[in-house]
């Protein structure tokens, strides 16, 4: 498995170490375990912002009728130079 060096100052290894003690793991258990909820957390954050990307878009017509003053203004509208 490949593996990551990763440094951590003193006082947050001292932390760690604690942390792990408390929980009764080891400090590379404890590691692993938060990059891994991370990754997770992570994950699920891209496939929420993705389902609402989806969601927005097939109702693109429904959100513009509701808030047509957040509506982008048309080509040839607006300022003029």
């Amino acid at each position: 498995m490949p593996a990551l060096n990763v440094e951590f100052s003193d006082r947050e290894l001292e932390d760690l170490r604690q942390i792990a003690k408390e929980r009764g793991t080891s400090m590379k258990a404890l590691v692993r375990e938060a990059a891994a909820a991370d990754i997770s957390r992570h994950r699920a954050l891209q496939e929420g912002a993705e389902a609402f990307r989806r969601f927005f878009a097939s109702h693109a017509d429904e959100f513009a009728a509701a808030f047509p003053d957040d509506e982008p203004p048309a080509k040839g509208e607006g300022r003029g130079a």
